[in-house]
């Protein structure tokens, strides 16, 4: 599972990696959100998740804390992209303008980019809120899963090459 912050990159991140590993490649927001950004209703995306996660092989690439548990408990490996706010934060800003009006890759169809002040706010206050609540929970699975937490551009970069398979990284 592939897990960071808003413009983090886990959507890159997981599409390369699911090409690499030949495995199918699962986003969570094209299963959240229903056209209009509707959202499913809360019963129904623990449903969703379930069905998701029972499947033999994936890469699930999505936060969405109130079904992370489930990835949690099934995932043999954790990939948590814990770049710098202003990273994630400026990426953000730029995705939104560049795709501003249209529907991007990766999302449900008919979403199309928005500016959205209160998701800007979530991703300033990913790291400080919602990334040591994750942090603390990936403690948890030490031994037992493959744990990578990658907190640069540099690291991430660098998980492709030699240096990361293999190793884990907390």
């Amino acid at each position: 599972m592939v897990i960071g912050c808003g413009g983090s990159g886990k959507s890159t991140f997981s599409q390369k990696l699911a090409k690499q590993l030949g495995l199918p490649l699962i986003s969570l927001d094209q299963h959240f959100f229903e056209p209009g950004w509707k959202e499913v209703e809360r019963t129904e995306w623990q449903e969703i998740n379930k069905r998701l996660v029972a499947e033999p092989e994936w890469i699930i690439d999505g936060n969405y804390g109130s079904s992370m548990e489930l990835r949690f408990a099934r995932a043999d490996t954790i990939i948590f992209l814990y770049l710098p706010t202003l990273t994630c934060l400026s990426r953000v800003i730029g995705r939104t303008f560049r795709h501003y009006g249209k529907t991007r890759p990766g999302m449900s169809a008919n979403c199309p980019e928005r500016v959205s002040f209160e998701f800007w706010h979530y991703v300033l206050m990913y790291n400080r809120t919602r990334a040591p609540k994750i942090l603390e929970r990936l403690k948890g699975f030490a031994g037992e899963k493959e744990i990578f937490v990658l907190r640069s551009r540099k690291e991430v970069e660098g998980f492709w090459g030699s240096g990361f398979w293999g190793h884990h990284y907390t």
